[in-house]
């Protein structure tokens, strides 16, 4: 599953606030409390953003960076009380890219991390998308199948790019609905159709695909 920002901080209600002021704005926010939790839970989900206090019971968010930094280069905001320059310099230089002291303004975090997380996308945005056999124009809003342009409809070209930009990845039908359509409510006779669609447009045969992958009972799967 995909969350835009977690926060680790063993200050459960200002951990709680933050997730909820920013979820409220959507941003799509979680937390957790120590170490190990941090780690299990990227080893199983997408994040964009870390919000990291230094404080973590017997714990140090500093020594919690370092690891994530041998596997991940996501954004890391250290949040803390510690005022010390020492403080601050030893964050930036293990791989921080920002220092907030506590207590702060949840407006002035969220906006800071905004800022990020556009930067992030427009850079990414920029970037091309090809593999393989398929090419996206993500400002065009167009694909290409073994350099012949796909026309899809509006919806189609937000499925497709969200699996694309997840390949490989087993993508549940609640997680499309929530990204793709803006809401989970949807039957899954909604995603079937257009799913159907993709595939007759994109597949060598329908039937038989190749590249979006039915996984029984969860979603699908983009093979890249």
């Amino acid at each position: 599953m995909g969350y835009t920002c977690l926060v680790v901080d063993d200050e459960k209600e200002l951990a709680i606030a933050t997730c909820e002021y920013f979820n409220m704005f959507g941003v799509s926010t979680t937390y957790v409390r120590k170490e190990r939790d941090c780690l299990m839970f990227l080893e199983q989900n997408e994040v964009k953003l870390l919000l990291l206090d230094i404080n973590l019971h017997e714990e140090s968010g500093f020594e919690l960076c370092k690891k994530i930094r041998q596997f991940s280069d996501v954004p890391i905001f250290f949040i803390s009380a510690r005022q010390s320059d020492d403080d601050i310099l030893m964050a930036l230089n293990i791989g921080g890219d920002d220092y907030i002291k506590k207590p702060y303004a949840l407006s002035v975090l969220l906006a800071k991390v905004k800022v990020v997380l556009k930067r992030l996308e427009d850079t990414r945005e920029k970037l091309p998308m090809h593999s393989g056999r398929i090419r996206v124009d993500i400002q065009a809003r167009k694909v290409y199948v073994d350099d012949k342009e796909i026309e899809l409809k509006n919806k189609e070209f937000k499925l497709f790019l969200y699996l694309y930009k997840h390949p490989n990845a087993v993508i549940t039908k609640d997680e499309l609905f929530a990204n793709v359509w803006g809401d989970a409510f949807f039957s899954d006779g909604t995603l079937n159709v257009h799913i159907r669609k993709l595939r007759e447009k994109i597949e060598k045969d329908a039937n038989n695909p190749e590249i979006i992958k039915t996984i029984w009972g969860t979603g699908y799967r983009l093979e890249l």
